[in-house]
């Protein structure tokens, strides 16, 4: 068993991270929190304490930490004798962070591959980029590292993989749509850090169609979806980091990624773009100061984790996957809707956030519990999903699924004995 958690970050995932380790700290351990300005990870404790979310009586300590430095995490992990590391700092730390869990033998989560600050949308598989190559030295020393366990990547994938293994004899594709039908009531804001919301649009993005990579252009392909609770919403077909894995994983010739986007933030986007002021690359100024023009729209734009207070409305994100069972077609819709003003009332954040950071805590409780402990690197999809879609069911995610038989809550451990699952890996 794994105790004493250490969250790497203080932004809007991260305070959602600490709140849902500290409901949980009897199996926990201690809660340590680091970042680069301790006085955020300080008002993230301010705040489990003002919402009273500490289980029992424990450890809640911050920390100064500049992530980037392995040295140093290596000697945090092991001054507070952490067993299980949450990255959700931002995605440039991930390789650093995953160096130190390898070196101190911590188990290592993240939510979202790793990415060099100086390149965006990169040659597909994107993990085969970065994280696989840490794989063999993960073995190795028996460290446990769960890649993209937030929501999208994490839990879709989590889905994808039930869907597939209980509900169909071929699956043809799976379609992710990810819906925040919230406001939050500002001009222009991102759920997320902006220089990472922005990064993940403004090249190529990529989609597995016919089992291989194609290229398309951002807002080039859009669907009117008719999403559970959210109703009607517009969403165009994105990269993102789930596919980069699942099309590994699974044997399905077809995944996509659909956002939904307003017009609004459509328009503001293009002429952000159009400018220039969407680009990762330095330029120098008038003054003969080299800036980075994104850095700069972030540091204007509203802080993500800002945005809390004032959010109203629901998210909706799930799979329909299609394919055929016994000979007949058949459609499955797994899915979670989220309220932005329950999660407020609970931790202090908003849905996006929330639904990013449940998935991790419970991926830690896992973890700690020796079900998810591998002692080895896996994305989510490798794992059973059957405990993690339960846990999250009892945490503030509650999973449902659309098919033939009606719109249900989702409990995995019944539909798998009334579906006699068969698991089906692709070839890695």
């Amino acid at each position: 068993m794994k105790r004493n958690v250490l969250v790497i970050g203080a932004g809007g995932v991260a305070h959602v991270v600490a709140h849902k380790c500290a409901q949980n700290n009897k199996l926990l351990g201690d809660i340590n929190i680091a970042s680069r300005t301790v006085g955020k990870c300080e008002a993230i404790i301010d705040s489990i304490k003002e919402k009273g979310n500490l289980q029992s009586p424990g450890v809640l300590r911050a920390h100064q930490l500049d992530a980037m430095d392995i040295e140093a995490t290596k000697a945090l992990i092991r001054a507070t004798k952490s067993q299980i590391v949450i990255n959700v700092g931002s995605p440039f730390l991930n390789m650093s962070v995953l160096e130190a869990c390898i070196g101190t033998g911590a188990a290592y989560l993240d939510t979202a591959i790793h990415e060099d600050p100086s390149k965006v949308c990169e040659t597909p598989p994107w993990y085969a980029n970065y994280e696989w190559k840490r794989s063999q030295a993960c073995k190795e020393a028996g460290v446990t590292a769960v890649l993209g366990v937030g929501f999208d990547p994490g839990v879709v994938n989590a889905y994808a993989r039930f869907a597939y293994d209980n509900y169909f004899d071929q699956v043809d594709s799976i379609d992710i749509i990810d819906i925040n039908a919230g406001s939050h009531g500002r001009y222009f804001a991102t759920n997320f850090d902006p220089e990472i919301n922005f990064r993940e649009f403004t090249s190529t993005v990529w989609s597995w169609e016919n089992s291989q990579w194609k290229a398309n252009k951002m807002f080039e392909h859009g669907k009117e979806w008719d999403m559970p609770v959210t109703g009607k919403s517009m969403a165009y077909l994105t990269g993102h980091d789930e596919l980069h894995s699942l099309s590994r994983f699974l044997d399905v010739p077809n995944i996509r990624f659909w956002m939904g986007f307003g017009e609004h933030y459509i328009n503001v986007f293009n002429v952000l773009k159009n400018l220039g002021l969407l680009s990762e690359k330095p330029v120098l100024t008038a003054r003969g100061q080299e800036i980075v023009p994104l850095e700069v729209v972030k540091a204007v734009l509203p802080d993500p984790a800002s945005l809390a207070a004032g959010y109203t409305g629901k998210t909706c994100i799930g799979d329909l996957l299609k394919g055929t069972k016994d000979g007949q077609p058949k459609e499955v819709m797994i899915y979670n809707t989220c309220d932005h003003e329950e999660c407020y009332a609970e931790v202090g954040s908003q849905a996006i956030s929330y639904t990013a950071g449940v998935p991790a805590v419970a991926a830690a409780i896992l973890i700690a519990k020796g079900t998810w402990d591998s002692k080895c690197m896996v994305n989510v999809e490798e794992q059973d999903p059957a405990p993690f879609i339960a846990l999250m069911n009892n945490m503030g995610l509650v999973t449902r699924i659309k098919d033939e038989h009606g719109d249900r809550l989702l409990e995995p451990m019944r539909e798998m004995a009334s579906s006699e699952p068969e698991k089906r890996f692709a070839t890695a």
